[in-house]
């Protein structure tokens, strides 16, 4: 009976301790599309430049569950004036547990809202097509890459 008992405990301590990551729900926070020069800037030729402007937030919101939020801005000019802006805010719920503080860092910072991008990206597109203005379809991000420049800033500022 006591073997019993001990191969329980087991299972259960390697069932706590191992790392485990799964998306919950995806949501749309808020988004917002604005085209000051209507209808004016459908009569010219269009020559875009784009600017992206990528931001993320995360908090804990119960046991091993957070809100991660991608806030993206898309600012579009068209022969230096205002095409187009779009702001979004995807969100996302996820359950993280089993990971020491620097993994979880780089789960909240990287890998979460690389899990968003799509949605927030295919969003984006469907708001700017619905504004009458060609689909937009923005160049997928390295989030590991932009975490990396991340830390290393702060550690660049630490160290002064």
């Amino acid at each position: 009976m006591s073997d019993t008992t001990e191969v329980n405990t087991a299972a259960e301590t390697q069932e706590t301790s191992t790392p485990q990551l799964s998306m919950q729900r995806v949501f749309l926070k808020d988004i917002s599309f604005e085209s000051p020069r209507s209808p004016m800037v459908f009569q010219e030729e269009w020559k875009p430049e784009v600017g992206l402007e990528l931001n993320t937030k995360s908090r804990q919101v119960g046991e091993n569950v957070f809100e991660i939020v991608l806030h993206i801005t898309v600012t579009v000019k068209n022969n230096g004036e205002a095409g187009y802006l779009v702001e979004i805010q995807q969100g996302g719920l996820f359950t993280i547990s089993g990971l020491d503080d620097q993994q979880l860092h780089h789960a909240l910072g990287a890998f979460c809202p690389a899990t968003l991008f799509p949605y927030a990206r295919e969003n984006i597109d469907a708001v700017v097509v619905k504004g009458s203005f060609p689909a937009i379809m923005l160049a997928p991000i390295n989030f590991d890459a932009l975490y990396l420049e991340s830390l290393q800033k702060q550690q660049a500022e630490t160290t002064q």
